[in-house]
């Protein structure tokens, strides 16, 4: 079984017309949530892509995130959604596929220079992930790629990820919203 297969497919949430692609099925299942580790672990350790930390999206970005960082032998810095940080932060709103959002991150979390791996489950719109390459740079980080595990490449946001020069990496895709 592949990594598309383990991922749950719900109609109409968080509303009517969306496909929500839900990892949960995938880290749940030991050899599905090894696989994903797995193959971001090969493709990272080679150090093709030069990066000194993880930076992983509230929440499933952590997941991801965190057991990679662990593989990886880097360090993990979270975007939070508001008020979640107890430190100085900085803050970014962005649009949603489905309405509005801000995430925020310590202001000690990417020193000047600090080359980025950011890490999300899933690229729709891109709007997240351009949210959090935008605190990164405001911190003086530079994104050296991003990762994900589903590309929804219908909703845009790979094809908005490159025009913004930004490289992205996704494990599988699916067609449609």
């Amino acid at each position: 079984m592949s990594i598309k297969s383990r991922i749950r497919t719900i109609p109409d949430h968080p509303k009517k017309g969306i496909m929500f692609r839900d990892i949960t099925t995938l880290i749940k299942d030991p050899v599905g949530f090894r696989l994903v580790i797995d193959n971001f672990t090969q493709r990272y350790i080679t150090g093709e892509i030069n990066f000194d930390t993880i930076v992983g999206i509230e929440a499933r970005g952590f997941i991801i995130g965190g057991a990679l960082a662990y593989t990886l032998g880097k360090g993990f810095v979270p975007v939070r959604k508001t008020g979640k940080l107890p430190g100085e932060k900085i803050s970014h709103e962005y649009a949603l596929e489905y309405g509005t959002d801000k995430i925020e991150m310590h202001i000690d979390s990417i020193s000047k220079g600090t080359r980025v791996l950011l890490v999300d489950d899933l690229l729709a719109t891109g709007g997240t992930a351009l949210a959090a390459a935008a605190l990164i740079e405001k911190l003086g980080g530079v994104v050296a790629e991003m990762a994900f595990i589903v590309n929804l490449p219908d909703v845009g946001g790979a094809k908005k990820l490159a025009e913004k020069g930004y490289k992205s990496y996704c494990q599988t895709e699916f067609e449609g919203d």
